[in-house]
């Protein structure tokens, strides 16, 4: 087949990847032009992700991928047609932005042509793909769906950092606004992806219909709202066992060792392009699901509890050296999209303390280019709060922050041994404050 994928970004150029490895000739279309001729130069755009660079110098040896800046190029000889253009969510008012989307959709319509399969990939509020996608395709392209070409949703399902296995491991969903739409996106999955077998599923493994698009978006909220929602409960216990003397973790292993719970790991921010904003698209379409409202609550309240914490502990934090260990939303991954990073620094900062921010992953230049003042380990400090679970943090040592009066573990990432004798929270657990001057333990 022919292919184009609208939106070149850390899921689109992946996808892009995968139909070329399956012998398709595929086309991305960006409107970033560095993007552009770094993919058509054979260069990963963004490091880290397990098998990209071997993926794209064999999808363009073997003359299967190229990029363009141009619908033009890209649409009218495409069957079909993938987006995976961003969607914000405006921070004051919680509302979805479809400004990026709405132009990618004016220009795929542009270009539009009869037999074309239109599947969009990017998560979506419920009645989306029906309600403003459809009419904007056949307004600006005087087809008609479900006669002249087909609209699907089918959402992206994919880790940062594994995608490619992912892809494999979980149900390829699809929703079309028509049988035959369903079938045509059924076909087209099918032949573009792979799926290890997974006799724990109730069916096979494989493209799964839903029946309709508004099925398949609400399985992509609701299975990511769920995290959320599970979050926040482990931080409500969290919060209670910390105060309480207990050990949340163990509470949790020991509930989890039923195979009805499965509560998740408490922690100090959720970040991360997913889990953050879409309960927000879920709550635009459903406002009155308190319980969704009630934990992204809870959730975005965590740096500031915690940063209130160490307040309480130390007293004034006003003058005091503070770093933020990790600007990246979670361990491993250089990225900060809604990074816990951003409210600990600013509940430091509001309080009078000094703050810096260390990440192994970033240099200086480019914390400072994300607004931070960056810290080298070694440094006098009195307060750090670890904000990410790098992997370089489970051995981190007292001596690599000199002075420091008050460690906040907000992943319970630090090893407990290390820290013997060293006052230091952990988010769940009882407050360990021997050794610090004055303190009762």
């Amino acid at each position: 087949m022919r292919i184009a994928v609208v939106a070149l970004g850390k899921i689109g150029l992946p996808l892009a990847l995968q139909f070329a490895d399956r012998g398709h000739e595929v086309i991305g279309v960006d409107v970033n032009p560095a993007l552009v001729d770094a993919v058509n130069s054979g260069v990963e755009p963004f490091p880290g992700e397990a098998q990209l660079q071997e993926k794209l110098t064999a999808a363009l040896a073997a003359g299967r991928l190229r990029a363009t800046t141009d619908y033009a190029e890209a649409i009218p000889s495409a069957e079909a047609v993938v987006v995976v253009v961003p969607l914000f969510v405006n921070e004051e008012t919680a509302e979805p932005e479809f400004g990026w989307m709405d132009q990618a959709t004016r220009s795929l319509a542009e270009h539009l042509r009869p037999g074309t399969l239109v599947s969009y990939e990017t998560t979506l509020p419920v009645g989306i793909t029906r309600g403003r996608w459809k009419p904007m395709l056949e307004e600006i392209s005087g087809l008609t769906e479900g006669e002249d070409f087909h609209v699907v949703f089918s959402p992206e399902r994919v880790y940062s950092g594994r995608i490619f296995a992912d892809l494999r491991k979980y149900p390829k969903l699809v929703g079309a606004l028509s049988d035959e739409g369903g079938r045509r996106a059924v076909e087209f999955y099918e032949a573009v992806l792979e799926f290890d077998e997974r006799p724990d599923l109730s069916r096979a493994n494989g493209v799964w219909d839903l029946g309709s698009a508004e099925a398949a978006e609400m399985a992509k909220l609701a299975e990511t709202t769920y995290r959320d929602v599970n979050i926040g409960l482990a931080n409500e216990f969290a919060l209670f066992a910390g105060a309480n003397g207990i050990d949340v973790y163990q509470v949790i292993e020991a509930c989890n060792s039923q195979v009805f719970s499965h509560i998740h790991r408490p922690g100090i921010a959720v970040g991360g392009h997913c889990i953050p904003v879409y309960p927000k698209l879920y709550l635009s379409t459903d406002p009155g699901a308190d319980i969704v409202r009630t934990a992204r609550r809870v959730n975005e309240s965590m740096p500031e509890r915690l940063v209130a914490q160490a307040e309480g502990i130390l007293g004034s934090l006003s003058g005091l050296r503070a770093v933020v260990l990790g600007a990246s939303y979670r361990g491993g991954v250089k990225e900060t999209a809604f990074s816990g990073v951003f409210p600990t620094v600013a509940a430091l900062e509001s309080r009078g303390a000094v703050v810096q921010v260390h990440d192994p992953m970033y240099t200086d230049d480019e914390l400072r280019r994300l607004g931070f003042e960056p810290y080298t380990l070694g440094d006098d400090i009195d307060i750090a709060i670890l904000q990410t679970d790098h992997a370089a943090y489970r051995e981190l040592e007292p001596a690599q922050l000199p002075g420091i009066k008050l460690l906040v573990d907000g992943r319970a990432a630090t090893d407990a041994a290390r820290w013997a004798g060293t006052p230091r929270i952990v988010v769940g657990t009882a407050v360990e404050l021997m050794a610090t001057a004055g303190a009762t333990t």
